[in-house]
């Protein structure tokens, strides 16, 4: 089982889900929709197609990371020490209940969690991530872990065993230690501006029939017109 898409949505909407059953939803990251848009985000593609949610920064990240520019509504001054980095806060655990009420209404299997390089694998930020896995409900969900930072191969793998998580990685930076379907997030060589080569996709095939199952999501500038040339490869020749 191999299902290819993007993160986020490099062409329209209707345009998109013509061509690929998955998406991983960028959004999500920034700010969380209204339940009466994630229905219309439901209601507007077909039977099967498949959201994966990246998780909220404020779950994630401190809030002194640039990307909490983004967030629509300022965080009041007297709680933003509460946020991001896996904080056992009230604050940490609500997010994470609208983040898995989002998951039920688009029908999400999967949720990403995607680590800043300041997450790095300090006594603290091991203490809150393993709690913070060990205690949220997570139903039928299932968690991918993107970390950046200085995290060993060791580390990484007793982690992801112990608190069932799949190892989400770009494969031509790192092969994946842990965890069923694979997750593979393409960055593209050096930078966001790289276009995969013909052997590129032919490795990358490779390393997805050995994983055996996998979801594949184009994070390029070229994402676009890769991840459907590597479908098509797929499609070929399995």
């Amino acid at each position: 089982m191999i299902r290819v898409g993007c993160c986020g949505w490099p062409v329209a909407r209707a345009r998109y889900v013509e061509v690929f059953d998955l998406v991983e939803v960028q959004e999500t990251f920034y700010n969380l929709p209204r339940p009466g848009t994630a229905e219309r985000w439901r209601a507007a593609v077909p039977a099967g197609f498949e959201f994966v949610l990246k998780a909220p920064q404020l779950i994630t990240h401190e809030p002194s990371s640039p990307t909490y520019r983004r967030l629509r509504t300022p965080l009041p001054a007297a709680r933003r020490a509460r946020y991001g980095a896996f904080k056992p806060t009230p604050e940490v655990h609500a997010a994470w209940e609208a983040t898995r009420a989002l998951a039920g209404t688009l029908g999400t299997r999967v949720v990403l969690f995607q680590c800043p390089a300041s997450f790095t694998p300090t006594a603290l930020h091991r203490r809150n991530l393993t709690r913070f896995f060990e205690t949220v409900e997570r139903g039928e969900l299932r968690f991918a872990w993107e970390p950046r930072g200085d995290w060993s191969d060791a580390e990484v793998s007793e982690l992801c065993r112990r608190l069932d998580l799949i190892h989400c990685v770009d494969p031509f930076q790192r092969r994946p230690l842990w965890g069923t379907p694979a997750y593979f997030r393409l960055h593209g060589k050096g930078g966001y501006r790289y276009r995969y080569t013909d052997a590129d996709l032919e490795e990358l095939r490779a390393l997805t029939r050995e994983a055996g199952a996998a979801y594949v999501l184009f994070n390029n500038l070229a994402m676009w017109d890769d991840a459907r040339r590597f479908r098509a490869l797929v499609e070929e020749r399995g």
